[in-house]
């Protein structure tokens, strides 16, 4: 069937991701996973009363342009634009905090992954519940507030991501896929919910400070496959404010950032692992038994599935990376020379590669956020090198796209002195687009081939509506990917050479070894100091 055909009777599925940059749509047929049209919204997070946040304005804005664009791309490739969708699946940024009361009101604005401010809590409640909490967690905002007594406490009544909240929006029921739930509260063993014996003990700590029991504030947990309601027409109108779209399609559980990358690079069996590069970065390795120890390095979430999975998440991805390009583009541009961001990542990051392996003594800290994996609450970016050293262009650009890898480095370590065992590691993110770069380089941080299938460039969009399809085709997810979406797709896979495996051992060494640099920054000067 054509690709017109398909969008033109109401086949196509439509994933959407709310990423910490972008907002992007992406249109697929089912039978195969082909992406028929694609369309993208940029925004940004703001400072908001000492909080990383997004309004819910921006957030309904951003679904809207991004829909538009994406209407557009298959009117424009295809001549027909979509007036019904077989299903729809709305991904975003994993963990945070967004509290409602009684009557579905924000009681206090969206408090994203990025914060840091929870340290106390994470502490508490791992100590609590003998596992590990990252302080990105839903339970840790919680909990934090309920340390605070920040007087909004009392009057939640249920709390959800930022996936869960645009489901709801779009007319699905209050739930969340497993991977998502999994950065909310720790699961039980079997993954279908929400460990009972934990949240009994969470109400016997907080039971004072909140309305009522945790697990009816909590979403509902669905698996990969299940229905999740149906698009709503306040929904449609939500999506498309040309009002062509139609309700009735199928809603999917909403995920996280971290699932539909998993599916996007079919890493959801036992020991794969993929890499998402963004403006934060992380692997997820599906496990094949359970760590013998606690780490505040290593998150235990879940796939889509609901298969254990070890996540390793550095705050700090790409950001300060795009910072320095967009610095030269704009001289570039002074210069009466401007290159567009795609041209200009191609030839700075070809230019990093006549670098030494160890970029040459320069060391980078991409730190705009707090890092815990480091031990920090707070970041600095900075750029350091050591004396004698020449300040080179490629130096420059090769230390910055090492750095987006260290932190990651430091979490896997872990993993490794766990005996965890990883058979193939998948990498998505628009870093990739630069042929071999920035793959050479994560396979040399984490000394393991790194793949980068072509169609995982579209990113967790893609993975979302591929999600949506196994809802609305009733297929069993492993199968789907395997033998529809994957079957016959090359991987470019990229091995570790022996060069870069040192000059990236000798990078990290000294950028942990900066760390106490970074921490200098972060003090307040003493009394008396020079100004």
């Amino acid at each position: 069937m054509s690709a017109a055909a398909v969008i033109a009777e109401g086949r196509a599925v439509l994933g959407i991701e709310l990423g910490s940059t972008r907002i992007k749509a992406c249109l697929i047929d089912p039978a195969d996973g082909a992406v028929l049209a694609v369309g993208a919204h940029e925004w940004q997070n703001e400072l908001v009363d000492g909080y990383w946040s997004y309004s819910l304005e921006a957030v309904r804005s951003g679904l809207q342009h991004a829909y538009t664009a994406l209407a557009a791309d298959a009117a424009a490739t295809h001549g027909a634009a979509p007036s019904r969708l077989a299903a729809v699946g709305v991904s975003a940024m994993m963990h945070g905090y967004l509290a409602f009361d009684a009557q579905g009101e924000l009681l206090v604005p969206f408090r994203t992954w990025r914060n840091t401010t929870t340290g106390a809590a994470a502490a508490a409640l791992t100590e609590l519940f003998g596992t590990a909490i990252p302080q990105r967690w839903s339970i840790a905002h919680l909990h934090q507030a309920v340390l605070d007594d920040e007087p909004h406490v009392a009057r939640v009544r249920t709390i959800t991501t930022l996936a869960g909240h645009v489901h709801e929006l779009l007319g699905g029921e209050r739930v969340l896929g497993v991977g998502d739930a999994s950065g909310m509260f720790p699961l039980a063993a079997d993954g279908t919910g929400y460990d009972p014996a934990l949240l009994a003990r969470y109400d016997t700590v907080a039971a004072s400070a909140l309305a009522g029991p945790l697990e009816g504030m909590l979403p509902a947990v669905l698996p990969a496959g299940r229905p999740a309601g149906t698009l709503s027409a306040a929904g449609a109108a939500l999506l498309d404010r040309s009002g062509t779209l139609q309700p009735g399609a199928l809603l999917c559980p909403p995920e996280g950032d971290a699932g539909t990358g998993m599916v996007a690079t079919n890493a959801i069996g036992r020991r794969t692992g993929n890499v998402s590069v963004g403006t934060s970065i992380f692997a997820m390795v599906v496990l094949e038994r359970a760590l013998t120890g606690i780490h505040p390095e290593i998150d235990i979430v879940a796939t889509p599935a609901g298969d254990p999975v070890a996540m390793v998440h550095a705050n700090n991805g790409t950001s300060e990376l795009a910072a320095w390009v967009g610095v030269l583009r704009r001289f570039a541009a002074l210069a009466g020379s401007p290159v567009d961001a795609d041209t200009a990542y191609r030839l700075l990051l070809d230019e990093a590669m006549t670098a030494a392996a160890d970029a040459d003594g320069v060391t980078a800290y991409p730190l705009e956020a707090g890092e815990p994996v480091l031990g920090l609450d707070a970041g600095r970016p900075l750029v350091m090198r050591e004396p004698g050293t020449a300040l080179t262009l490629a130096a420059l650009v090769r230390a910055q796209l090492l750095s987006v890898f260290a932190t990651l480095a430091v979490g896997m370590r872990v993993l490794r002195a766990e005996g965890v065992e990883v058979n193939r590691i998948q990498a998505h993110g628009g870093l990739f687009r630069t042929e071999g770069v920035a793959q050479r380089s994560l396979a040399a941080a984490l000394d393991a081939p790194v793949g980068v299938v072509g169609a995982a460039a579209e990113g967790g969009a893609w993975g979302m509506a591929l999600l949506a399809a196994v809802a609305a085709e009733g297929a069993e997810l492993a199968r789907y990917l395997d033998d529809r979406v994957f079957a016959g797709t090359a991987s470019s896979v990229v091995a570790p050479e022996a060069a870069d495996l040192t000059g990236f051992a000798t990078y990290l060494d000294r950028f942990e070894s900066g760390l106490a640099l970074q921490r200098a920054a972060l003090d307040p000067r003493p009394a008396g100091a020079l100004s």
